[in-house]
C-alpha cells in the first residue's frame, strides 16, 4: 500500500514523496481513512510507529485551506512532544495555505501572541499555557472542527484530567471530530473516551504489555547506598554509545547528573523544572551525540522520538508498572538490540512485584562480579529440611 492508495490529496502525497515516505505504517493505514471519513478515533500504537502522521496527514487533508479561524487543536502533555507534533504539522502542510502555531509554557508570551493574532488554522498546545491564553482572551476554541488528544494516558498521569475536560467543553463546534491517541488504553482513558468521543472507531496496533524481544532487561538488586557505585561499574563494563538514566524525581535527576559530571561523564539532564530552552538543548545535545548520557524523569519515557539509544538504566524503579515497559522501550528499537538495567533496593520490591505481574513474567536477577556488595544481592535459597514422619501421636 502507498499513501496515494489512501486517497490523500496530491499535494500531501507529493510532500511525503519528497521526504522519502512512500508506504504508510499499520497505524497510518487504518487511521487515515477513518479520519478522512470524519469518524472519531481511539488510536493506540507505540512511539516510533508514525502515530503523529496518522492524525496529522488526514487532518491537513480535511482542513484543506486556510479560513482565518482556529479549526484544529492538538493537545499534548509535554512541551517536547508539542514541539514534535508542531514540526510534523508544519512540514506536512508546507505545500498548503494552512498555518500552524505552538503554545506551551516555560517561554515568553510575545511570539505566541503575535502568532495568535494571525489566527492560525492549527494550534498545538500543552494544557496549562493554552488555558492561560484563553483566560486572557487571546483565542477561542468555539470553531475547532478537529480536537486531537495525543498521549492521553500520560496527560492523565500528570494530573491534567480536569484541564482536558475544560478544554474539550470549550471546543463546542457541534460537528466536531475528536481523535484520541494513547500508547496504552487503561480504564481511565476509556472513561475519558466515553465522555468526549461519539461512536469512535478503535484502532489498536501492537499494544504492548511486555518488553520487546530486542531488549535484554534485568534487575540488579543492591543496597540503596550502593546504587550509584553499581551504576558506574555497569557503565564502565558495557560499551555505552547512547544511554538514558531514569530517575523518579526532578531533584534526583539533578543529583545523579551532577555526580556523573563529577566523574567526567558527558551528561545532559531533562525534567519539568528546567527552562524550556534548557530542556530543548539537553535533548538536542543528546540526540546529536554531544552528550552520550541523558538523565531524566519519565518526561523522556514516552512520545519523544529518540533514535539509537543502546542502554537504559532505571536508577529508581518506576512507580507505575506500565512505565517500566515505556522506559526500557527507549532502547532496542528498529530491530536493533538494546540493554536495560533496573537497580532495585529492597524497599522497591513491591514495585518490582507489580511490574512482573503487569508483564506476566519474572525478570532475571543479576549481580556484577568483582563488585564489593554490602550484602549478597541474590542469596542462595536454603534447602528445606524435611520433617521426619513420627507417625500418629495422641
Amino acid at each position: 500500500m502507498t499513501f496515494k492508495d489512501l486517497r490523500l490529496k496530491r499535494k500531501l502525497v507529493k510532500t511525503l514523496a519528497e521526504k522519502g515516505y512512500e508506504s504508510p505504517t499499520p497505524i497510518q493505514q487504518r487511521s487515515i481513512p477513518a479520519v478522512i471519513k470524519k469518524r472519531d478515533v481511539i488510536g493506540s500504537a507505540q512511539t516510533g510507529t508514525g502515530k503523529t502522521a496518522a492524525f496529522a496527514l488526514p487532518t491537513i487533508h480535511r482542513l484543506s485551506r486556510a479560513k482565518k479561524r482556529v479549526r484544529c487543536l492538538a493537545l499534548t502533555p509535554t512541551r517536547e512532544l508539542a514541539v514534535q507534533v508542531f514540526e510534523q504539522f508544519s512540514a506536512y502542510s508546507a505545500a498548503t495555505s494552512l498555518t500552524c502555531t505552538i503554545i506551551y509554557g516555560g517561554v515568553g508570551y510575545k511570539q505566541q501572541l503575535e502568532d495568535l493574532e494571525k489566527i492560525p488554522d492549527i494550534v498545538v498546545a500543552t494544557p496549562g499555557r493554552l488555558l492561560d491564553h484563553i483566560d486572557r482572551g487571546n483565542l477561542t476554541l468555539e470553531n475547532v472542527e478537529i480536537l486531537i488528544l495525543d498521549e492521553v494516558d500520560r496527560m492523565l498521569d500528570l494530573g491534567f484530567i480536569d484541564d482536558v475536560k475544560n478544554i474539550e467543553r470549550m471546543c463546542s463546534y457541534n460537528k466536531r471530530q475528536t481523535l484520541l491517541f494513547s500508547a496504552t488504553i487503561p480504564e481511565s482513558v476509556r472513561k475519558l473516551a466515553e465522555w468526549a468521543l461519539k461512536d469512535p472507531e478503535e484502532i489498536i496496533i501492537g499494544e504492548r504489555k511486555s518488553p520487546a524481544q530486542t531488549v535484554d532487561h534485568s534487575i540488579w538488586p543492591v543496597d540503596p547506598l550502593q546504587k550509584f557505585n553499581l551504576m558506574v561499574a555497569l557503565i564502565e563494563k558495557h560499551q555505552i554509545e547512547s544511554m538514558i538514566i531514569f530517575c523518579r524525581t526532578r531533584h534526583g535527576s539533578d543529583r545523579i547528573a551532577r555526580w556523573l559530571q563529577e566523574h567526567k561523564y558527558p551528561v545532559s539532564v531533562m525534567h519539568s523544572d528546567l527552562k524550556q530552552s534548557d530542556r530543548l538543548r539537553a535533548l538536542r545535545d543528546f540526540k546529536e551525540g554531544v552528550n552520550t548520557i541523558l538523565v531524566a524523569t519519565d518526561i523522556a519515557s514516552r512520545g519523544l522520538d529518540i533514535k539509537g539509544v543502546t542502554h537504559v538504566i532505571n536508577y529508581d524503579v518506576p512507580q507505575h508498572a506500565e512505565d517500566y515497559v515505556h522506559r526500557i522501550g527507549r532502547t532496542g528499537r528498529a530491530q536493533t538490540q538494546g540493554m536495560a538495567f533496573t537497580l532495585a533496593s529492597p524497599e522497591e520490591n513491591a514495585e518490582i512485584a507489580r511490574i512482573e505481574k503487569y508483564i506476566d513474567g519474572e525478570i532475571q536477577r543479576r549481580k556484577l562480579d568483582d563488585f564489593s556488595y554490602r550484602y549478597d544481592p541474590i542469596p542462595q535459597s536454603k534447602p528445606v529440611r524435611k520433617k521426619r514422619n513420627r507417625g500418629f501421636q495422641r
